[in-house]
């Protein structure tokens, strides 16, 4: 059962990064800034958050906080002038962080504590935790980039009107 467990949840996980990645292939440098107000993220604030978010809590997953002190989770929401492939490598590097992660459990770890600001979670429970975590904001990526294609949006998934097709 806990191997079966996660295998999902990287299947899950992997399947959320495909939509980001397939999105981000129809953007150009400018879209990942575009932000529709003060109080919302854009692309490339969202892509710095995801990735400081995979390296602290999945560097030293079993052994340590998953809110690590290096880092510097204000400052990812703050705005920076990285170009298109920086941001795509700083997200490549929090995914591979967080799939190498997940990839070296063994099944009966799957029971053990670890916490994440200081609150002690079985294993699973932590992976369930970005399960909702991460899609919540490729989500969000995907909407922004939705917003910004307007009638240029080629959907991730099947065309309205073909659901019976």
């Amino acid at each position: 059962m806990n191997e079966a467990y996660l295998s999902s949840a990287i299947s899950r996980l992997l399947d959320a990064k495909k939509l980001a990645d397939d999105t981000f292939t129809k953007l150009d440098d400018a879209a990942f800034y575009y932000s529709p107000n003060e109080e919302s993220n854009s692309i490339a604030t969202i892509i710095q958050h995801i990735s400081g978010n995979m390296m602290s809590r999945w560097t030293n997953f079993l052994t340590t906080d998953g809110e690590k002190e290096w880092r510097k989770r204000d400052e990812e929401f703050e705005p920076s002038n990285l170009s298109k492939i920086a941001l795509l490598q700083l997200w490549e590097k929090g995914w591979h962080c967080c799939i190498h992660a997940l990839q070296a459990l063994q099944a009966s770890d799957m029971q053990k504590t670890i916490t994440i600001r200081q609150q002690p979670l079985l294993v699973f429970d932590a992976i369930n935790r970005q399960l909702v975590h991460y899609p919540y904001h490729i989500g969000q990526i995907v909407y922004i980039a939705k917003m910004i294609l307007n009638q240029q949006w080629q959907t991730l998934s099947i065309p309205r009107k073909r659901s019976n097709t």
